[in-house]
């Protein structure tokens, strides 16, 4: 199991020394997220500070940009990463979309396929020379002369992950990409089933298997050294999963455990009681949707719960980054990577 930096809100200019100390830890990967931040600066950034990262969105957004805009820049990334890159791939909400971005939007799976497919037929293109006459239902790619083609290079092929919460996007990534990430806003149970066997069953349907699709997330942790200190993040993760649930787009994670508390939150989001929404969490929720546990006991949980689930994992919220030790994150990467090889 590899253990990923989540590179939190920050201007690029901070990701060179994020970087350095990420390698210093012995993160594996450092992963971008496209906010009020550009994800692929900070990821280039990264990488030259430490070429021994991989570097990752996780993720950039695909429907604002052309997949030519977008194969372009992976391509450039995968160079200036030597090889490292990983594409991270978002579909984001219709008002999102179509109000932020004033782009399209509709049928967002659908889309999404036609679009990695239509990627791929660029990069094949720039790697082979292959004419590009990319006709789907939803992009069409039909010109590129030689001024434009950036030509092959002798690095691996760009893996694609896509992320998302529902069966459709998880059926997906098993059809034909090769990584998935799961949205921090999940449990077990909620791996166990539906995500696992919606990206087992879209793997199986075009000749692939489950060992086929890396599986990766952040993971909220309630962790600290003693009781004390494990008692001040809990009203943080209950906030952030009061977030989450307030939105429709994540109840099939409260379907799946019978809790009824989504109608309620999203009321509350609405009418802006957002510093009330916390309360409305029961414990037991935290400790379905959390790792809790004590610092000298958080890699022994984040391996026992995910082992056989995720092939890399991370901390979703990077605030106890500051709470503890360069040294104290040191040990719980090698230990997390110590479990998973034993």
């Amino acid at each position: 199991m590899k253990f990923d930096y989540y590179f939190p809100n920050l201007p690029p200019t901070a990701a060179p020394e994020a970087a350095r100390r990420a390698a210093r830890i012995g993160y594996h990967g450092f992963f971008t997220a496209e906010t009020s931040h550009e994800p692929f600066l900070s990821g280039c950034l990264a990488s030259h500070a430490e070429p021994g990262l991989e570097v990752g969105t996780a993720i950039t957004l695909a429907f604002p940009r052309s997949p030519m805009v977008m194969a372009q820049l992976a391509w450039d990334m995968q160079i200036a990463a030597g090889g490292k890159f990983l594409l991270g791939l978002g579909t984001q909400i219709r008002p999102h979309i179509t109000r932020r971005f004033s782009t399209e939007w509709s049928r967002p799976t659908d889309r999404l396929r036609d679009y990695i497919k239509a990627l791929r037929a660029v990069w094949d293109c720039f790697q082979n020379g292959t004419r590009l006459r990319y006709r789907g239902e939803f992009y069409q790619l039909t010109l590129m002369t030689p001024f434009f083609n950036p030509g092959p290079n002798q690095l691996p092929e760009i893996p694609v992950f896509i992320a998302g919460v529902g069966p459709m996007l998880s059926h997906l990534a098993g059809e034909m990409c090769d990584g998935f990430h799961v949205h921090p806003f999940h449990t077990v149970k909620y791996l166990d089933e539906v995500v696992l066997p919606a990206v087992r069953e879209g793997a199986e349907q075009e000749g692939r298997s489950l060992d086929d699709v890396a599986l990766t997330a952040p993971v909220f942790v309630v962790t600290g050294r003693d009781t004390q200190e494990m008692e001040r993040p809990i009203r943080a993760v209950k906030e952030q999963i009061a977030f989450y649930a307030s939105t429709p787009s994540y109840a099939p994670v409260l379907d799946s455990h019978g809790w009824d508390f989504g109608p309620t939150l999203n009321a509350m989001s609405k009418r802006g009681e957002w510093q009330k929404m916390a309360d409305v969490i029961p414990d037991e929720v935290v400790h379905e949707v959390a790792v809790v546990a004590p610092l000298s006991e958080l890699a022994d949980r984040i391996v026992s719960r995910y082992s056989g689930r995720l092939q890399r994992v991370g901390i979703y919220s990077m605030a106890g980054d500051a709470v503890f030790s360069e040294e104290e994150w040191t040990t719980l990467a090698a230990d997390i990577r110590d479990l998973s090889n034993s």
